[in-house]
């Protein structure tokens, strides 16, 4: 889905439906576990449907944690 669609049943856009969640989870304090098991992610080094490409192997957990007021480095 593209960010210039929007979510369906809404006019809200992908954009803002992952803001209102981010909202919605840094409020509960959440935490968000992300398990990859040999995934791979091939990423343009340019752009064109030519381009060569990095692929880059995801093996393990990614945990994200939400907490209101955080600050940003």
């Amino acid at each position: 889905m593209s960010e210039q669609q929007t979510v369906e049943g809404s006019n809200a856009s992908f954009a803002d439906f992952g803001k209102e969640m981010w909202s919605f989870l840094t409020a509960k304090n959440a935490a968000i576990n992300y398990e990859f098991v040999g995934m791979e992610i091939e990423v343009p080094r340019s752009t064109g449907a030519d381009s060569p490409r990095a692929t880059w192997r995801l093996n393990g957990t990614l945990r994200v944690t939400t907490a209101e007021g955080a600050s940003q480095s």
